[in-house]
């Protein structure tokens, strides 16, 4: 055993889309109380077919050092460390 815990939140939308920006809004809130958050992680799936994911967050490797990128998972855009408009504390 790893010694770590993960939380399962069940959290319901009606659709994709809306599951989605509602994942992406609570692991950024989350993230904002306690590094052990790690949204690249986060999926969605329906309900009645929890086995089959999708991602959330694009997550891909970003070339200064470890940095993951922090947009949506179909961004057209460049990738990022946070997405445009979200101010850093």
């Amino acid at each position: 055993m790893t010694g770590r815990w993960v939380i399962h939140l069940p959290v319901t939308a009606p659709d994709l889309l809306q599951a989605r920006i509602l994942a992406r809004a609570a692991a950024r809130v989350l993230a904002r109380l306690t590094a052990r958050v790690e949204p690249g992680g986060v999926t969605v799936s329906a309900e009645d077919q929890q086995g089959v994911r999708h991602w959330v967050f694009c997550d891909r490797p970003l070339p200064d050092g470890g940095v993951r990128c922090a947009l949506p998972v179909d961004h057209t855009s460049a990738c990022a460390r946070r997405p445009p408009g979200l101010r850093r504390r």
